[in-house]
């Protein structure tokens, strides 16, 4: 059965698709369910995120009730190049960038994580939770599975740094 393809379908399916993304951001907050006790000692902390990004601001809002410093944001003009220069792999990336001290932060990483990661130090070049999972801080939405954060370095793309 051959389908014909009309301007007007496209522009539906279009819609609905910037529609369903858009959702997906500016859902209800899930922050409440990712509090810690206790603040992120790290002495810089920059932000950089995707132009246009709803997201990655929600997420800068609530990494700032965790952080002990001022997070400085940067809405960055090049996404890939500066994700190339940050040593993170395509698969694992995400819509915002965050580089903590020597440590870089890929994606909408729970501030547990990155509490961990900032007393453990491991010889890592930082974690990443890729692309834009539903419940996680900064996205609206309710998580329904878990959450695989990756460990940054060398190249790897499959070493799993937690599990939430």
């Amino acid at each position: 059965m051959k389908r014909n393809v009309t301007r007007r379908g496209l522009l539906r399916v279009g819609g609905t698709t910037v529609a369903l993304g858009v959702a997906g951001c500016l859902g209800s907050p899930s922050e409440d369910q990712w509090a810690i006790e206790g603040m992120l000692s790290v002495t810089n902390a920059q932000q950089f995120s995707s132009p246009g990004c709803s997201c990655c601001g929600q997420y800068a809002s609530y990494l700032r009730e965790y952080l002990d410093t001022t997070l400085q944001e940067t809405e960055a003009e090049d996404v890939t190049t500066l994700k190339q220069q940050h040593n993170i792999p395509t698969e694992l990336q995400s819509c915002h960038t965050l580089v903590l001290d020597e440590y870089v932060v890929e994606g909408h990483v729970p501030a547990e994580v990155i509490a961990t990661l900032l007393d453990e130090e491991p010889a890592i070049d930082g974690i990443a939770l890729p692309g834009m999972p539903a419940g996680s801080p900064g996205m609206g939405g309710s998580k329904s599975d878990s959450f695989i954060v990756y460990a940054l370095g060398d190249g790897k793309t499959d070493e799993v740094y937690a599990e939430i």
